[in-house]
């Protein structure tokens, strides 16, 4: 069964491409993650403020795709993102 992911692309503020994902982020539904960050080409803002559960296989998804992305966190994700060393990924809120 596939867990609930909504991703939603669009613009940041300043112009920025931007995907906004809401949902848990597991190994049932994270290659649709996958698929929408290839079709996003060049730096990405991504928003992960509505994701309740990041596992390893979304951590994986982030790897692939670190050396582009500026990533938004709650609290609740961060510390997740921090201990798989992705923190260098964290952005402030836009």
């Amino acid at each position: 069964m596939t867990t609930p992911l909504t991703l939603t692309p669009g613009r940041s503020a300043d112009g920025a491409a931007r995907l906004a994902v809401t949902g848990e982020i597991d190994l049932s539904n994270s290659h649709l993650l996958a698929a929408a960050l290839e079709d996003l080409p060049g730096p990405l803002l991504l928003d992960l403020t509505g994701v309740t559960y990041l596992d390893s296989a979304g951590l994986s998804v982030l790897f692939s795709h670190a050396e582009r992305l500026e990533v938004l966190a709650t609290s609740l994700i961060a510390p997740v993102l921090s201990v798989s060393g992705l923190t260098d990924l964290l952005s402030e809120p836009r």
